[in-house]
């Protein structure tokens, strides 16, 4: 259970009350159970996906089942879009207060709205965000850290396309409360990178996606570490809501459509990219049968390990890379 590696102390892990600052981010259809109780069982900090789950009622159950296989911390994922016929945002939301959650990561649009009743509840919020400008606004509406996402992230990038060594050190030097850096983060040496640029965790999502507990068919698992660094196609790019994918033929579909002449209306691509393709392809194991979130950080994965695995490798070979980065300096 990720107990060999010593812990590191960051406000992130103070806060959270965790071992290594280290959190697997919200995934739709791998946020699960399964998923956030390893990676906390791990020392890290598991996160349930809300709306993975079909109604607030199943989540609330998925949050009980989740407590019967880790006694230590974990919070729950609510990613609130604009949408033609929206899920039942608040419900969820009454599901974790009820359930007596305590942390919960909030992305996509502004928190402001569920901020002051998550705050009455007792929860501290996480908030991912992709610009520093939306970073700032979100400390100033009270959530308790940002989740900073680079360009080289999995799921949406935003339209600013900028990568984490540029945002993360912008975004620690102009908030107070702690940043979790996001985005190309895979390893030990990225996770040391973030600390020296001023982060005090990182947050992972594709890295996860390639364990032995992420629910998720294990071709899926060997077809994105054996990608390359350049094996991932922004789609939606013209529709001004980018989305960073694994290159397949859905994908690469979705790309030239957009490319051609014209370019495309988002009822062309609808069938394409509909979540339902996109979860039979993590139970079907065929990669070219929907989207696949993944990020860039694929040409730097090379194995399935577990969650402990990772997080105590991960931690090994950060404090070694800060040492070795260290003796540079000549006395």
């Amino acid at each position: 259970m990720g107990t060999a590696t010593p812990a590191l102390k960051t406000r992130v892990t103070e806060l959270l009350g965790i071992r290594y600052p280290i959190i697997q981010g919200g995934m739709q259809w791998v946020g699960t159970a399964e998923m956030a109780s390893a990676v906390s069982n791990a020392g890290g900090l598991g996160i349930l996906t809300a709306l993975t789950q079909p109604s607030p009622q199943a989540l609330f159950q998925e949050i009980a089942r989740c407590r019967g296989m880790t006694d230590k911390p974990f919070g729950v994922n609510l990613t609130i879009l604009p949408a033609i016929q929206p899920p039942p945002y608040e419900e969820y939301m009454a599901a974790v207060i009820d359930s007596g959650i305590k942390i919960v990561e909030t992305a996509g649009n502004s928190p402001k709205a569920f901020v002051e009743k998550f705050k009455a509840a007792g929860i501290l919020i996480v908030h991912k965000c992709t610009s520093v400008r939306h970073a700032i606004s979100a400390e100033r509406h009270g959530v308790d850290m940002v989740s900073i996402d680079g360009f080289e992230c999995a799921g949406h990038p935003g339209e600013d396309d900028i990568p984490g060594l540029v945002l993360i050190p912008i975004a620690a030097k102009a908030l107070k409360i702690p940043v979790i850096a996001s985005g190309g983060i895979g390893d030990g040496r990225g996770m040391a990178a973030a600390l020296v640029l001023g982060a005090e965790g990182v947050n992972m999502g594709t890295r996860f996606m390639t364990t032995r507990e992420a629910p998720i068919h294990d071709n899926i698992k060997r077809a994105l570490i054996s990608g390359s660094e350049r094996d991932t196609n922004l789609i939606f790019r013209t529709l001004h809501n980018t989305a960073r994918v694994f290159k397949n033929a859905v994908s690469d579909e979705v790309v030239r459509l957009e490319r051609r002449e014209g370019g495309c209306e988002f009822a062309e691509v609808r069938p394409l990219v509909a979540g339902a393709r996109g979860k039979s392809v993590f139970a079907g194991g065929e990669i070219d049968a929907g989207i696949v979130s993944a990020g860039m950080v694929i040409g730097l994965l090379d194995d399935i390990p577990s969650c402990a695995e990772l997080l105590d490798r991960m931690v090994a070979e950060c404090r070694e890379r800060l040492s070795t980065a260290a003796g540079y300096y000549m006395t």
